[in-house]
């Protein structure tokens, strides 16, 4: 009779907040397995998440709650609160600013998500500006939280 290893425990980070989607798996707390493609989110991510969850046991899932694509943002909070309500698995949201080093995050048209003085607001900035989201290496000063609630900031639209 065979006897398959018991799965390895890892945590996960989510970054769909604009393309490309980013998976990173952890054990512990270092990037072992990293995961990025083009695909739309929706597509992408239960496919994603069927070879993670075969292959490792998920603990731990954090996640880029906002500011950026509203669908997006939507589709990832409902996709993890269903994991998290089936499978236990704790969830972690996360400011999209913590993984593309605070720059400006794509809205619409020249409006741009900023932060200033601590409040993420909207801002005309001139020129494209292209902030790379990235996966960080290590989780240990991952400023993340148990509020998972999407961060939604709508920025008003002018006629």
């Amino acid at each position: 009779m065979e006897h398959s290893s018991p799965k390895s425990r890892v945590d996960v980070v989510v970054v769909a907040l604009g393309s490309p989607l980013l998976v990173g798996v952890y054990e512990d707390g270092m990037l072992v397995k990293k995961i990025e493609t083009e695909q739309k989110t929706s597509e992408a991510l239960p496919l994603i998440f069927k070879e993670i969850l075969q292959e490792f046991n998920v603990e731990k899932i954090y996640f880029a709650k906002g500011p950026g694509s509203f669908m997006a943002i939507k589709l990832v909070y409902i996709f993890f609160k269903t994991l998290q309500i089936t499978t236990g698995t704790k969830l972690y949201g996360c400011e999209g600013f913590v993984f593309n080093g605070d720059m400006p995050i794509k809205a619409v048209g020249n409006l741009y998500f900023v932060k200033e003085n601590g409040k993420i607001v909207t801002k005309k900035l001139s020129g494209e500006i292209k902030a790379q989201f990235s996966l960080p290496e290590r989780l240990d000063n991952l400023a993340c939280s148990e509020d998972i609630s999407p961060l939604y900031v709508i920025p008003a639209v002018k006629a």
